[in-house]
């Protein structure tokens, strides 16, 4: 990957008789790294979701066209995968596209993996591979979040305007769904196993919901300013209570204690989907896909948000996933490949 300069900010008092004054910003830093290539390079492989499992060190990489699911070893940079998934060709904005198996979410010894192109959940199992219990759903999965210890796979289905939980068995097969409507489209989540909340956010009404993970109610809705283009992912830090929701080119930052006050609010570049946190660091990353980058933004003890590090990626590179070091993964579709990036120093 080519490294691009970051230039120095030069402000100038321009109402001042003085001399300008001149502030040196800290160059961004560029995180070092290198592609892996998946099967079927160097033609796309349409990716969106990606679930990293921290027990077996293994990034689970949907490859929709493709009719599989490629796993990635972090540690020994070896790569498998399960094969025979469906795939269909819709038209999707004016172009013919094939799609397949696109979201996946590690629960306790079984991955789940949503099929676009026949609306399926399927539950794999992490360590042999072998394919369970497949669900059908009402229209197409989008994000798959396990729910530990209350053993459930909640599902955003944003042309049904709804959520889907489905509760799993002591094997983790899946079992009958139970139904959440919403007012709106849901995109991104995140969970607070502790406090039993699921966060979602309602794309076309540019609004984030906390939701009690048992009644299924609307605890609270709050309004992350992201404008006419609505809210993507999310992230949670936990421990403080602040959500981490991604517009399209900006995080921001939302006081998930009760309130839903804005703390932060940084820009990112056009283009942004998923984000990542990494609770030991502070740090939240956001793949650019219109700018071809990825940003670390660091969260400071209010939940400001400082850019830290910079560096290029490709366009539309716009899903990344974190492991606990610190080294980013983000799906490079057009190359086919996904870049692994270098913790930050």
């Amino acid at each position: 990957m080519t490294l691009r300069p970051i230039a120095l900010l030069v402000l100038a008092a321009a109402c001042s008789r003085r001399p300008p004054a001149v502030i040196t910003v800290p160059a961004l830093v560029a995180l070092h790294g290198h592609p892996v290539p998946l099967p079927g390079s160097p033609d796309p492989v349409r990716m969106d979701y990606l679930a990293y499992d921290p027990g077996s060190h293994q990034l689970w990489i949907p490859a929709g066209n493709t009719a599989r699911v490629d796993v990635l070893d972090t540690t020994s940079g070896a790569l498998t995968a399960v094969e025979g998934f469906v795939t269909a060709e819709r038209m999707i904005h004016g172009v013919a596209r094939v799609i397949g198996p696109s979201s996946a979410a590690v629960g306790e010894g079984v991955v789940y993996v949503g099929n676009r192109a026949d609306s399926t959940v399927c539950a794999i199992d992490a360590t042999t591979r072998a394919r369970g219990v497949c669900v059908t759903v009402e229209s197409e999965p989008d994000g798959l979040a396990w729910v530990p210890g209350a053993r459930e796979l909640w599902v955003t289905l944003p042309a049904s305007r709804a959520l889907l939980v489905l509760p799993t068995d002591a094997a983790g097969a899946l079992q009958r769904p139970v139904r959440v409507p919403l007012n709106g489209m849901p995109e991104g989540y995140a969970v607070d196993a502790a406090r039993g909340i699921f966060y979602t956010n309602l794309e076309d009404g540019d609004r984030t919901l906390a939701i009690d993970l048992r009644s299924h109610r609307v605890l609270a809705e709050w309004s992350p300013g992201c404008g006419a283009a609505g809210p993507r992912g999310l992230a949670l830090d936990a421990a403080r209570r602040w959500l981490f929701v991604a517009c399209t080119d900006q995080v921001v930052t939302l006081d998930a204690s009760g309130s839903g006050a804005v703390l932060g609010r940084a820009s990112t570049g056009a283009g942004v989907d998923s984000i990542a946190f990494v609770p030991s660091r502070g740090l939240v990353y956001a793949a650019s896909g219109a700018t071809a980058a990825l940003r670390v933004l660091r969260v400071g003890a209010a939940g400001e948000l400082t850019a830290v590090a910079s560096t290029p990626t490709e366009r539309g590179a716009r899903a990344v996933v974190v492991d606990e070091q610190g080294r980013a993964y983000v799906a490079d579709s057009l190359n086919g490949e996904i870049l692994v990036l270098d913790p930050l120093p």
